[in-house]
């Protein structure tokens, strides 16, 4: 058995090598994937000095930035072209701790799709200001309630696939990009009646570096669970 972390970055030369390091740690199976977008920090460079030492370190290098959800779509094709069992999702910023890792790896095991939640067991982020956890947990219940999805976490970006599920879902077809792009993997995969299952984790929010949040982002993610739900009726999903 064997896993992929895929970690898609955007100038993170201050949390690469030290994120890399930390998730090899903490299991043997475990291998990486970084989809850098044309990061001119050197992020890349980076990533291909680790590579001289380290065969279980890939790198997916993309001319420009290109949005999170095509770094992932790319990722999964990697991991389902060189037939990784598990697909694990997590960002390069330290928000996500590689420590638990080893607990959704356990998980996996009975279970399709493992998600990191922030929410199922009350409020677990760290350095967020009040407006953004308040948007951040407010727009999981808009998508619960719209989508009818049972989620409490659904933009939460750390989690974990079986290569089956995504193997199952027409990557192509994936039109979000932003933040959205969660809430899409997650409603596609429930919807063909996957395994889901939260796990508690504390969400930290990133010391290095700029965050990728956007206005652009949110709005997309308000319209995008209208449009999943539609396309569902229509059972064109």
């Amino acid at each position: 058995m064997k896993a992929l972390v895929i970690i898609p970055t955007y100038n993170e030369k201050d949390n690469i090598e030290k994120i890399v390091l930390k998730t090899l740690k903490q299991d043997d199976i475990i291998e990486i994937l970084v989809v850098d977008d044309g990061s001119p920090d050197g992020t890349g460079n980076i990533v291909k000095s680790i590579q001289e030492n380290n065969p279980k370190v890939h790198l997916l290098e993309r001319k420009k930035k290109m949005g999170l959800g095509s770094a992932y779509v790319a990722g999964f094709k990697y991991a389902i072209k060189n037939q990784f069992d598990y697909i694990i999702e997590m960002d390069a910023d330290f928000s996500h701790n590689p420590k638990e890792i080893p607990n959704m790896l356990k998980e996996i095991q009975n279970n399709d799709l493992i998600i990191g939640s922030r929410y199922i067991v009350g409020i677990n982020v760290i350095n967020w200001s009040l407006k953004r956890l308040l948007l951040s947990y407010f727009a999981s219940i808009y998508v619960r309630v719209i989508t009818g999805m049972k989620v409490n976490d659904p933009t939460g970006g750390f989690k974990c696939f079986r290569r089956e599920v995504l193997e199952n879902i027409d990557l192509d077809k994936i039109i979000s990009d932003g933040y959205s792009f969660q809430i899409e993997m997650n409603f596609r995969t429930w919807c063909k009646n996957y395994r889901i299952k939260e796990i508690p984790i504390v969400f930290t929010d990133r010391q290095n570096g700029t965050s990728k949040m956007s206005k652009k982002i949110v709005k997309e993610a308000i319209w995008m669970v209208w449009y999943l739900r539609i396309l569902k009726i229509l059972g064109r999903l």
